[in-house]
């Protein structure tokens, strides 16, 4: 089995984020290919009752879900990984709201046309980032939330949740042991309570 991964990520939430960072330096370590793909809590959260406190972020992943669409579409995956690390930096380090001044700055830092950026409101996007949530619901077998990760042709596992991001042997060990359970077929869920932020 290839280790190259697979990451269904929602760009809104800050455990994706974290599990991002990991994945990102421990595939730079290996030279390992990552594709960036993005899956919807807006989506996967449709028709319930969604607590206040979630709704602005939820609205904000959808157009941040549209941007990075289209990203992929015109200038290929490695700019949307590069923007998604622009666009988590500002919200997940920088904590500020992901509103047109960040998304501006964002498109700017990494690279990209100004022009990008009014994807954000182009809903004629919306079927493309659907059809890519279904295909990270159908790879983890179940309803997942952000982010799903799958390791070559292996399943898809939501996580692994990590707080704070594991850096050196931990990251390693971590890469290891996703990499033994996803050739485990038998193998489906692992889980305990979260650390805190």
């Amino acid at each position: 089995m290839s280790d190259d991964a697979t990451f269904w990520f929602d760009a809104m939430c800050p455990f994706t984020w974290r599990t991002s960072r990991w994945l990102t330096g421990v595939t730079g370590t290996r030279n390992l290919t990552v594709d960036w793909r993005l899956m919807s809590l807006a989506v996967l959260n449709e028709g319930k009752e969604i607590p206040e406190q979630y709704r602005a972020p939820i609205q904000q992943g959808r157009r941040l879900g549209r941007l990075l669409q289209a990203t992929g579409d015109r200038h290929g995956v490695p700019a949307r990984a590069a923007l998604y690390t622009e666009l988590g930096t500002r919200i997940h380090e920088e904590h500020r709201t992901a509103d047109d001044t960040l998304i501006a700055e964002a498109v700017a830092a990494a690279g990209l046309p100004a022009d990008l950026a009014t994807a954000a409101d182009d809903e004629s996007l919306d079927a493309a980032v659907r059809e890519s949530h279904e295909q990270s619901q159908a790879r983890a077998g179940t309803e997942s939330g952000s982010p799903i990760l799958a390791l070559g042709d292996g399943p898809g596992f939501f996580g692994p949740v990590v707080v704070p991001v594991p850096a050196g042997e931990a990251a390693e060990k971590l890469f290891d042991a996703v990499r033994l359970l996803s050739a485990v077929g038998e193998f489906s869920e692992l889980k305990r309570a979260r650390a805190a932020f």
